[in-house]
């Protein structure tokens, strides 16, 4: 090896990046960004371990509700309850008043909660959650699914048109007959087609081995997956529409995707969580795609109950698009 070409290719590189001045202040402040965003949302003595419901927790005296490391929740309705309960969103439901406890025989938190619940109380009568019990596997499908999808649609297009716009393609596309919105319109397409396409065959390979529990319509699951992969593409134009650098379109996506993959309920349910919080995460579109599906999946949900998630979709995908239309440029600026 030449040492004088590698320290020569070494030297431009670095000088490239440095004179980047969007990318080098990006690199810095992600990481605070982050680590300011982690410890606010997870402040205090750290993440609770289980979520239990409680009934009507504000005329509850015991002890028990001042434990560490679980958070409490209160309801008034004991079918709604029963219901989060089935569907993994609380680990353990109790009613003080009745002397009752309800656990889910498919969750392992809920199982070990109720050992938690048992040391310190006695005398409470035992009963499983009504309704379906869904395994946790069928609960984070819709999540881990949005979440390749996210990943596919922001980084598959955003990374591909910065890449383009750098390596001078689209410079050599503006000569050509090929319009904008053709372009724009194309690269939309592609990718929306390539998601869906993965995302079926993971899903119909996938259940050939778990045999996921489906209680609503395909057609409904493939609408709102067609609705939020658009949308989350059309994020990933917007965030790519000028620049020509692809550390600063990365540290974009990576602070786009983040946000989404930890409160738009990938991994665990949102319940119990302060409520700005959830107001924050009803803007991030994998909220509204996860919830959707879930709905669908889990509960048998229509178009029409589940409408609320595909309007928030139609109406994010419009303003990205607008937005990323409206400044998209070919050549790109800084």
């Amino acid at each position: 090896m030449d040492i004088k070409r590698f320290y020569a290719v070494f030297k431009a590189r670095n000088i490239e990046f440095f004179r980047d001045k969007s990318s080098l202040s990006w690199n810095l402040i992600f990481p605070v960004l982050l680590l300011v965003g982690l410890s606010f949302i997870f402040s205090g003595d750290g993440r609770a371990v289980y979520k239990v419901g409680v009934m009507d927790l504000a005329q509850v005296q015991s002890p028990f509700v001042e434990t560490r490391y679980i958070d409490f929740i209160n309801y008034h309705r004991l079918e709604m309850a029963k219901k989060k309960l089935s569907q993994h969103h609380i680990d353990l439901l109790i009613d003080f008043a009745g002397k009752s406890y309800w656990i889910n025989e498919q969750s392992p938190k809920s199982y070990l909660a109720e050992k938690i619940f048992l040391s310190s109380q006695k005398h409470f009568a035992r009963r499983q959650a009504s309704g379906k019990q869904i395994r946790y596997v069928d609960w984070v499908l819709p999540g881990i699914l949005g979440m390749n999808m996210m990943f596919s649609c922001l980084f598959g297009v955003g990374y591909v048109i910065v890449r383009y716009r750098k390596n001078l393609v689209l410079k050599r596309l503006k000569a050509t007959p090929l319009s904008a919105f053709e372009f724009v319109c194309a690269q939309l397409l592609s990718r929306l087609f390539i998601v869906m396409l993965m995302s079926v065959v993971i899903y119909a390979g996938c259940n050939v081995f778990f045999d996921f529990y489906m209680s609503g319509s395909y057609f409904d699951l493939l609408l709102i997956g067609i609705l939020g992969g658009f949308s989350l593409i059309t994020l990933a134009l917007l965030m790519s529409s000028r620049s020509r650098s692809e550390e600063l379109v990365g540290g974009l996506l990576n602070m786009t995707s983040w946000p989404m993959m930890l409160l738009s309920g990938v991994w665990f349910s949102l319940e119990g969580a302060p409520e700005f919080l959830k107001r924050f995460a009803d803007f991030l579109p994998l909220t509204h795609l996860v919830k959707g599906a879930r709905e669908v999946i889990t509960e048998g949900a229509s178009l029409a109950q589940i409408s609320d998630h595909l309007l928030a979709l139609a109406l994010m995908s419009a303003v990205f698009l607008s937005l990323g239309a409206w400044l998209f440029s070919w050549n790109g600026e800084g």
